[in-house]
């Protein structure tokens, strides 16, 4: 399987080789963060029965958006747009059931890039359920793509996440060691 990448970056954006952070799943910046790190904080059976749900509500509602540039593939970012999360995955599902990444592959090659731009409150709390089954990407706010790497800056450090546990704060690069895992799951003739 692949593994995710994150490295933070200095003042200047260039990597800081010495501190490499893997992930698995999701890494994430923005409202994804915060719940986490707030659903961190429950105890254990809390976290492990919908936590994060669980805290999404008063999350939202005390989240601003924050100002993001990003840049796929060695590409010139765009400028900073409001945003309110942006998530680099490598399963297409994960937080007790959210297919946030519906088309991601553990062993693709690729991060599947999630960005919700600036939305509404009551329309991204709208939005939340249908992240369960994939519906999200239909929405406008919602872009979605693929790319082998990213480069994610903010106007002032946020938080990174990765797989549910702080990491760095930006800005950061994400990529990806293509078949860095070997796993043994079960025979699908079965």
């Amino acid at each position: 399987m692949d593994v995710g990448i994150i490295k933070p970056l200095d003042s200047i954006n260039q990597p800081l080789i010495s501190r490499e952070h893997y992930f698995c799943t999701v890494a994430g910046v923005g409202l994804d963060g915060e719940v986490a790190r707030r659903a961190n904080r429950l105890p254990r059976w809390v976290r492990g029965n919908g936590g994060y749900a669980f805290t999404l509500l008063p999350t939202l509602f005390q989240f601003a958006p924050f100002p993001m540039k990003i840049a796929l593939d060695d590409a010139v970012g765009s400028g900073f747009h409001p945003t309110i999360l942006a998530a680099f995955v490598n399963v297409p599902a994960y937080g007790g059931g959210m297919k946030i990444a519906p088309q991601a592959r553990i062993d693709d090659g690729r991060l599947d890039v999630c960005i919700i731009h600036d939305i509404n409150k009551f329309k991204f709390f709208c939005l939340f359920p249908t992240v369960y089954f994939g519906r999200h990407l239909r929405m406008s706010e919602v872009e979605y793509s693929q790319a082998t790497s990213v480069r994610l800056e903010t106007e002032r450090p946020l938080d990174v996440y990765a797989d549910g546990e702080y990491v760095c704060q930006t800005p950061i690069e994400v990529s990806l060691r293509r078949s860095a895992l070997r796993v043994i799951v079960p025979d699908s003739h079965s």
